[in-house]
């Protein structure tokens, strides 16, 4: 089998993917900030790295998978000034930060799990590790690299710079963003007008804080991650993991943490989720093209025609590579509604397939070119179409126009068990069969009545009655004998 590539936000190119201690590998993840119900943006992030996490272990990798909660000092414009959004949510809603912290921090959980995504192996708070932020602070500032203000502690990005590659991330240049940094409130406590905060003096309103060298004050948004994932994978680790978004600001600045503190980069591999759009344009509050996921779940936004199953959607996402743009539309959602169940309804005929002594499928070569979709940076878009060749092949068997041996069958259940269940993390409804007698009953009553419209020539409603039954994903097949329906 093909070695494991990924693509690393670090060196722009694809790399051989070389744990630093196999088969251990270490997994850091930025998780949400809980002041608010999770957004889709998020999700896709979360779902990515869940594949990536499955995918990992599938192969045999023993992953410690660290994905944080984010329940202090995120500031609103994610910089160094303006109101924490948990406490800010907290003053109007008149409530304790925690009830917002943990209301939202429910939430998120239970929609990852309605996603089908496994736990993080460490699923840390910001505000379990203030004494780790301290002492990271506490160790930047005697090398260095950062100064304290009046009870707020600055990192000096210039004199890092001229030492580290600064930018080494995004390979953006330190004049260009010299000139387009924003003069702020309290820029005139810094020293250089990208110095961001380290740990942030609290004013006597603000409702989250705690006690320093430097006086009461919470922490920066930046130096959270650091202290965790120092804490529980190391200096030195192989995956660090986010939205896109994240890449310019938040995990430039982990980084420069990370290397004044110990001086290494933290990890090997920096990967990064692309961005939602929706009907083409980028999906955004002010746009009001930004739906939730229970929005999504029960089509209650006014751009959704219809509710859709976590699983359609989840199958949806991975149909698109993560590095690339993930486009939402109802067409869009619909055609992925009906491959998955496409994926769904073969697998019931798997079960029950007729073996033959010969077979007219190669599939191990299916088999492989599913393994060398996920070793080509977790491509799920080519396993899909590798997916969507199983189900031709279980159809065409059914249909007596392919042959199979039981090796095959069982090769192809094992494609299944393997890619869809647990790599991708998907799941098939299961009936009970209280309610397929139920619904077996009602079907049989309105074919009745269709069986009686085409005897009083009623055609016209007869077929109504089809098209209805097909819209409502009941196949309906008539012969000689009568009518025969499937779901």
């Amino acid at each position: 089998m093909q070695a494991l590539n990924l693509y690393n936000t670090l060196t722009r190119k694809k790399e051989e993917f070389k744990a630093i201690n196999s088969p251990y590998v270490g997994m850091y993840v930025c998780g949400p900030t809980v002041y608010s119900d999770v957004h889709l943006g998020n999700c896709r992030t979360f779902i990515s790295f869940d594949l990536i996490y499955r995918y990992l272990t599938h192969i045999g990798y023993k992953v410690r998978y660290v994905r944080n909660i984010t329940d202090a000092g995120h500031l609103e414009g994610d910089g160094d000034v303006g109101e924490d959004k948990i406490s800010k949510k907290a003053k109007l809603q008149q409530l304790e930060p925690m009830e917002i912290v943990q209301t939202y921090t429910v939430d998120f959980r239970e929609v990852m799990r309605l996603f089908n995504t496994l736990s993080p192996s460490i699923e840390p708070t910001a505000t379990g590790h203030i004494i780790e932020q301290q002492e990271i602070a506490e160790v930047i500032i005697k090398k260095g690299y950062a100064y304290e203000v009046n009870g707020t502690v600055y990192f000096d990005v210039e004199k890092f710079a001229k030492e580290y590659n600064y930018t080494a991330l995004t390979g953006r240049k330190l004049e260009e963003l010299l000139e387009n940094t924003r003069d702020l409130d309290g820029q005139g406590e810094k020293k250089g007008r990208l110095d961001f905060a380290l740990w942030i003096k609290a004013k006597p309103e603000h409702l989250m804080q705690w006690r320093s060298a430097w006086g009461n004050g919470f922490p920066g948004w930046h130096i959270e991650c650091s202290a965790m994932s120092t804490k529980y994978l190391g200096e030195h680790f192989d995956i660090h993991g986010g939205g896109m978004d994240l890449a310019p600001t938040h995990h430039t600045n982990e980084i420069a943490q990370n290397v004044a503190y110990c001086g290494k980069q933290p990890a090997n591999y920096w990967m990064h989720t692309n961005m939602l759009t929706v009907n083409g344009q980028k999906m955004s509050k002010s746009l009001g093209n930004s739906f939730l996921p229970h929005e999504l779940f029960n089509g209650s936004h006014p751009l959704l025609t219809k509710g859709y199953n976590p699983m359609v959607v989840k199958f949806f996402m991975l149909q698109t590579h993560y590095r690339s743009t993930l486009d939402f539309s109802n067409d869009a959602l619909n055609a992925a509604e009906k491959g998955f169940m496409r994926i769904a309804e073969a697998y019931k005929t798997l079960k029950n397939l007729k073996t033959s002594a010969t077979s007219s499928e190669n599939i191990t070569a299916i088999e492989t070119a599913c393994y060398e979709a996920m070793n080509d940076d977790f491509n799920t878009s080519v396993l899909i179409a590798h997916l969507f060749d199983v189900v031709r092949i279980i159809n065409s068997t059914n249909d007596g126009k392919a042959t199979l041996t039981q090796k095959d069958i069982d090769l192809l259940q094992k494609i299944y068990s393997s890619f869809v269940f647990d790599v991708c993390g998907l799941k098939f409804e299961e009936e009970s069969s209280e309610a397929k007698n139920t619904l077996g009953k009602v079907v049989e009553v309105v074919l009745a009545m269709r069986v009686k419209a085409k005897e009083e020539k009623n055609f016209q409603l007869s077929d109504e009655i089809r098209n209805k039954l097909t819209d409502a994903g009941i196949k309906i097949k008539d012969s000689k004998e009568g009518s025969n329906w499937s779901l």
